[in-house]
């Protein structure tokens, strides 16, 4: 029946891939669309509070916060290449998408998400700064840096996605053209190409290593280097004062490469398959959500600016 529904171009690829989503069960689907929403919406919100805090109290106008700021802002785009086709696929029922509308949220999603992994590097490497070399830190991290550290995390992000999406929209896809999953990512639309993926594969391979383990080594080899400072410093005190500048970074590294690493070590047997889903669904879903809840909760100057903030809003309110 589904199959009668595709368009095809010269009867040799298909116009639509069928996204499967989170399953097929019909009484599930309004629980799971409302579920989405709701963390779609604190998402945005989350984030976007963050990003006005940042910006609005001159206690943030430091390097870790705009950091923190452009690691919001991301999260922002990161789950919106996702979540808004996931909400319209459950609320109509229509699982359909375009080649191209695949292929592009593969781009967005392969950008934003290699973005990030330089993101908290470059967040780990603040870190190392400020606890390894303090006395260095304001020379070293100017505002300059900064915005150029910034910038590059961007930029390098999109290496991936630029260099494999050529090759990507050259592959010929065969029937039946359903990619079990609730997003178009690599690995099934290459699981579904009867053309030779050997090209595609070894770039992605070269600018993967590039994009994402490069980051996370250089990431890994900050936080050893602050453990062995923070294990030097004598008294206590110092010791989980130091850690607590860095305790909530650390947090998400750990809960963002954890998913990953889980969800690409994988294997992608039948079995498998729905707990890879739910793997999926916490690193490029839940993690958006769950970065400005560890930075409030965890961190003394967020929560004073958050303090402070709902202060001067509920003053305002009354006044007027």
């Amino acid at each position: 029946m589904l199959m009668e529904k595709w368009e095809w171009d010269n009867g040799t690829s298909p116009m639509e891939f069928l996204l499967l989503g989170m399953g097929n069960i019909p009484a599930l689907q309004r629980p799971l669309f409302l579920l989405s929403l709701m963390i779609y919406l604190m998402c945005v919100v989350g984030n976007i509070l963050i990003i006005v805090l940042v910006v609005a109290d001159q206690h943030l106008h430091t390097p870790m916060y705009f950091f923190l700021g452009n690691l919001s802002s991301l999260e922002i785009r990161y789950s919106s290449t996702i979540l808004p086709r996931l909400l319209a696929s459950l609320l109509t029922g229509n699982k359909t998408i375009s080649v191209h509308g695949c292929i592009a949220q593969f781009y967005f999603f392969g950008g934003f998400a290699a973005a990030e992994c330089y993101l908290l590097a470059m967040m780990s490497y603040d870190r190392y700064l400020a606890i390894c070399q303090p006395l260095l830190y304001a020379s070293l991290m100017t505002w300059k840096v900064c915005f150029q550290m910034a910038a590059g995390s961007w930029l390098m992000g999109f290496l991936i996605p630029t260099a494999v999406t050529p090759f990507l929209a050259q592959l010929k896809f065969c029937r039946p053209e359903a990619i079990d999953h609730f997003f178009c990512g690599l690995t099934p639309l290459l699981e579904l190409a009867c053309s030779d993926t050997r090209k595609v594969r070894l770039v992605a391979f070269i600018f993967g290593f590039l994009d994402v383990v490069l980051p996370f080594l250089f990431t890994l080899a900050s936080y050893m280097c602050i453990i062995a400072a923070i294990l030097r410093i004598p008294s206590r005190v110092g010791r989980q004062k130091a850690f607590s500048t860095c305790s909530s970074h650390l947090t998400v590294v750990t809960v963002f490469y954890g998913t990953l690493i889980i969800v690409y070590m994988l294997p992608r047997t039948p079995r498998l398959r729905q707990l890879n889903k739910v793997f999926s669904f916490f690193y490029t879903v839940l993690t958006p959500l769950v970065n400005p809840l560890i930075y409030s909760l965890r961190n003394r100057e967020v929560r004073e600016a958050l303090r402070k903030a709902l202060r001067k809003a509920l003053a305002f309110t009354q006044s007027s």
